[in-house]
């Protein structure tokens, strides 16, 4: 439509002619046009001609219709289009084509296709005779075929067809059509791309971005925030699949302190006067809280009003808050020189809930004119300053002395205010009190049958000293005798000579007597005047300040022995009970962890080889704790095989030396055909060894990726067949691999696959080196290899092995491709948790890719069993055209297997009855005013059926393209191909 007729002019014989006419429906920059290419006479190929569409409007068309005529080539090119960044061009295709078998008398050469092709180049550079009109140079691009061709007594049906190619490298290029002999009229072109259009996600600005040269490309667009937006976490990403669709973001931004968001979450607008947000978030601002208040727009915090303040740990959207008031209804109570303040709390505790009591303590004059602090030797119980109850006792005040309490209300924001705390005063003069305990006792000198002792006085005498008791008795016996003295020392006669005395001391007054000094211990003179086992001041620590006696405290150690049974084949019971699983028969596996001595598990489990039996040839690689040698292992009685050892490096730990031999305990108990047989161990030489069976193609991924392509269909299912069976064997073992991966399955001469790689170790060590294992909840995990809930919770069970088992699946079909490509760890973890699932390989079976999707079931109890997995892929063998029938490779978001049905359409009476069952029944008039009436027909439906019969909804196409796919493999049918 809107093409305008050019005249033809005459051309010699042989030549071509280029027509330009413009294009109205370009998508790319630049214009489109399509030049008529003609050879030899002027009706020989393509024809500008006038015609109608379906609503009858006049329209300018391309016409060929030589079918009459053999060996026909009629070439048709459009200009040169300027490429730019565009990896992947989409081409739209409106035709009409009459059916051969309409048109009467015509040779067998009638075609109803044609062939769409591309020429890549730098510069605008084609001519008539340049490139050569034949495929390479020409790319073929498709062979188009329409759905519907039209007879001479009908209307034209007009097809429309997309087709893309890619990836484009050069500047631009041309697109030409070559008829082979078909009778048809080419309406109109439309090349376009597709983009991610700009778009804000998160609060940060992401830029239009292509899409990629593959359907399946992921393309990463970085993004910035927004204006007033603060990054939460980097790199800010998005990635663009090859619909043109935004996916798996990463990073984001969101509003600062200050802001809040607006505009639907693309714009972040500042607080107004009276309102605040003191963080960064996407909530909204709030109003100023009590006895605050702002002025300005983009307040972060509010000012608190005079009189008010916060304390420096308060939130910013806390209340201000005031000092209280002072406490009420002080009580005291005087005994002797002790006291007990009580109070009530204040009447106002200025908004706060962190009210604590200070009490200050001063000594006052006679007159009471003069008041000073109270000593240090005053003590507070519980404490002076802080109190959080409203009751204190004080002691060690003076006799006759008085005394001024102040007892202040403060709280949190006390110090902020300029003024001091209010308090509530009560003076108290104390009563006459006995003298304190004197501290010390020395000895001046000692005889045969006397001692001369004195003391310091107390440091609070409490009046005036009338004299000291002394009370003393020998260290045997422990009959007392007393003394008194007018002063600080006394002479104690009539002792034994050569014995242990403890002695006390305590002061009078006229209020009586203070508490005994801590008894101290002294020793009289042997009776010739030696002294060699005099004691000089031998105080004994037998008391407490306040019971006068300190207890001895003995440590009585208790020697706690735990008995375990021995785990070893010296013990067969108890081993036979342990060997014995739920079914009959059956061994279940025993963590050698859960042996007191990891080395009796190793003894039990792997047999000891003699190190002259084993013969190192060459180094084949490195493992976690050593070398990986190929070498030779001959056994007496045995022949000579070749087998894989591993070494554990010099200068291990004991740890190290464990985890190591601990693979070789798990390895020891299995036994079957794809599992790594263990041959034995060697720790008592050096280097310890694990030698295992040799497998002469080593690593599966590795394997299938110097091999790409060279395997059928049916090799690579028999490798998958050999790894789920061995995965079956170890799930009824009760053992999880946890690290299941194309890496860790071996592949000897004869293509059989066998699970290996049990050490434990990674999951307890971390090696920042190592990408593949990402470290979380304490330990390593292969996150592309891992289930959901293994990563999230570390729920590893044979559950979490399908997944990985899925992973692998898609590992040996794509022949050793990298798992979700060059997204990082933490992509795939945000994607798989926006059900992104895996696309199919390329020339993967639509039945595999299905058994990869079951592995992928978020909800673990879902997937299948390993042993359903097994009987799967046998009936896919024994039944090969099951696996000719290839998965269309699709873009973007997988559908999750939840998220469908799966109905048997033999169940339902009619099409709309299926339609509700997977609940797409809103088109149900649409499939019927199109004429899809019947299951045969449904079967038969692609993407553009769906768009023209009105399903626009990109997911809902999936949907309904994916049951169709179920219906037709119920049907037995190959699916037709999808470009």
């Amino acid at each position: 439509p809107g093409w305008q007729p050019v005249p033809v002019p005459p051309s010699p014989p042989g030549q071509l002619l280029i027509l330009p006419l413009p294009h109205s429906g370009v998508a790319l920059q630049g214009r489109l046009s399509l030049p008529v290419l003609l050879t030899g006479e002027e009706k020989s190929g393509w024809e500008e001609v006038s015609g109608y569409d379906e609503a009858m409007n006049p329209i300018r068309t391309y016409q060929v219709c030589n079918v009459r005529e053999a060996n026909q080539n009629n070439w048709l090119r459009t200009k040169f289009i300027q490429r730019q960044d565009v990896q992947r061009v989409y081409v739209e295709l409106k035709f009409t084509v009459r059916d051969c078998n309409s048109i009467p008398n015509i040779p067998g050469s009638c075609k109803e296709t044609f062939n769409l092709f591309y020429y890549e180049s730098d510069t605008d550079s084609a001519s008539a005779n340049s490139p050569f009109w034949m495929e390479n140079p020409y790319i073929k691009v498709d062979t188009i075929a329409p759905d519907e061709s039209f007879s001479k007594l009908e209307s034209g049906r007009v097809n429309t067809k997309v087709r893309s190619f890619g990836p484009l490298s050069k500047n631009g290029f041309y697109l030409a059509f070559q008829d082979l002999g078909a009778c048809m009229s080419l309406i109109s072109v439309r090349a376009f791309y597709k983009k991610c259009s700009n778009t804000i996600a998160g609060f940060a600005v992401f830029p239009e971005t292509l899409t990629g040269a593959e359907p399946t490309s992921l393309v990463i667009a970085p993004g910035t925030c927004i204006p007033n937006a603060v990054e939460v976490s980097v790199p800010l990403k998005l990635y663009c699949n090859g619909d043109g669709e935004w996916m798996v973001p990463v990073g984001a931004c969101t509003c600062a302190a200050g802001y809040e968001p607006t505009m639907k979450d693309t714009q972040c607008q500042a607080c107004g006067p009276g309102t605040f947000k003191s963080k960064q978030g996407e909530g909204p601002c709030s109003p100023c809280p009590p006895n605050s208040r702002t002025t300005s727009g983009a307040a972060t915090v509010c000012t608190c009003r005079n009189g008010f303040f916060r304390a420096d740990t308060d939130p910013a959207d806390s209340a201000c808050t005031s000092v209280p008031s002072a406490p009420r209804s002080v009580i005291s109570n005087v005994n002797e020189t002790s006291l007990v303040l009580e109070w009530s709390e204040p009447q106002d505790t200025g908004g706060r809930d962190d009210l604590l009591y200070n009490v200050i303590c001063k000594k006052c004059s006679v007159e009471r004119r003069l008041c000073t602090r109270c000593d240090d030797n005053v003590e507070f119980v519980p404490r002076q300053l802080g109190l959080t109850e409203r009751r204190i006792y004080i002691s060690n005040l003076m006799a006759h002395t008085q005394y001024t309490f102040e007892i202040q209300a403060v709280n949190g924001i006390s110090n902020k205010s300029p003024y001091p705390p209010h308090f509530a005063s009560v003076n108290i003069t104390t009563n006459q009190a006995a003298p304190s305990a004197v501290p010390t006792m020395h000895l001046h000198s000692s005889t045969g049958n006397s001692m001369t002792l004195s003391w310091t006085p107390p440091e609070r005498p409490n009046g005036i000293i009338l004299d000291y008791e002394i009370k003393y008795s020998e260290k045997s016996d422990g009959i007392a005798n007393t003394v008194t003295s007018q002063k600080n020392s006394v002479r104690l006669d009539g002792l034994k000579a050569n014995a242990r005395y403890m002695v006390q001391v305590r002061a009078r007054t006229v209020a009586g007597y203070g508490r005994y000094s801590l008894p101290t211990e002294f020793q009289t003179t042997a009776e010739d005047g030696s002294t060699s086992k005099t004691f000089q001041e031998l105080p004994l620590i037998v008391g407490s300040a306040t019971a006068g006696l300190l207890f001895v405290i003995v440590v009585v150690i208790i020697a706690i022995v735990c008995f375990r049974k021995q785990r070893n084949s010296t013990d067969p019971e108890y081993t036979e009970k342990l060997q014995q699983y739920v079914t009959p028969g059956m061994k279940v596996y025993i963590d050698p962890f859960t042996y007191e001595d990891p080395n009796e598990a190793v003894r039990e489990f792997a047999k000891e080889i003699d190190i002259s039996c084993v013969k190192i040839e060459e180094v084949i690689g490195a493992g976690e704790f050593g070398e990986v040698c190929r070498g030779r292992l001959k056994l007496p009685g045995r022949r000579e095989i070749f087998v894989a050892i591993k070494t554990l490096k010099v200068g291990y730990t004991e740890r190290q030396r464990r985890d190591f031999l601990s693979e070789a305990s798990i390895m020891g108990q299995f036994d079957h055909p794809n599992i790594i047989h263990l041959e034995g161990v060697v720790t008592k030489s050096r280097p310890v060894m694990i030698i295992t069976e040799f497998m002469e193609n080593c690593a599966l991924d590795s394997f299938l990726r110097l091999n790409d392509g060279q395997f059928t269909v049916i090799q690579l299912v028999g490798m998958l067949r050999g790894i789920a069976a061995g995965m079956k064997y170890l799930s009824e073992m009760n053992y999880v691999h946890r690290d299941l991966a194309a890496r860790n399955i071996l592949v000897n001469s004869n293509l059989v696959c066998k699970v290996s790689d049990f050490g434990l170790s990674r999951f307890l060590e971390d090696d920042p080196a190592d990408p593949t294992y990402t470290s979380s909840l304490g330990g390593k995990i292969p996150i592309r290899w891992t289930a959901p809930e293994a990563i999230a919770y570390r729920k590893f069970t044979s559950a979490s092995d399908v997944w990985s088992y899925g992973i692998v699946m898609w590992e040996v079909m794509s022949y050793g491709e990298r798992p979700y490509w060059d997204m990082s760890n933490q992509d795939v973890i945000n994607a798989v948790e926006q059900d992104y699932r895996l696309p199919p390989p390329m020339d993967c079976p639509t039945a595999l890719h299905q058994l990869m999707l079951d592995c992928w079931v978020r909800d673990r109890n879902l997937r299948p069993k390993f042993a359903q997995i097994v009987n799967t892929l046998d009936k896919l063998i024994r039944n090969a055209a099951s696996l000719k029938v290839i998965a269309s490779v699709q873009s973007g978001i997988s559908q999750p297997l939840l998220d469908r049905t799966v109905p048997d359409y033999t169940t339902f009476t009619t099409v709309g009855d299926w339609l509700d069952a997977i609940k797409m029944g809103r088109y149900k008039e649409n499939f019927v005013n199109a004429g899809f009436a019947s299951f045969d027909l449904v079967a038969q439906m692609t993407a553009e059926d769906l768009l023209r019969i009105g399903v626009t909804l990109a997911g809902h196409q999936k949907k309904i393209l994916s049951s169709i796919q179920d219906m037709r493999l119920q049907m037995n049918q190959t699916l037709p191909v999808q470009v």
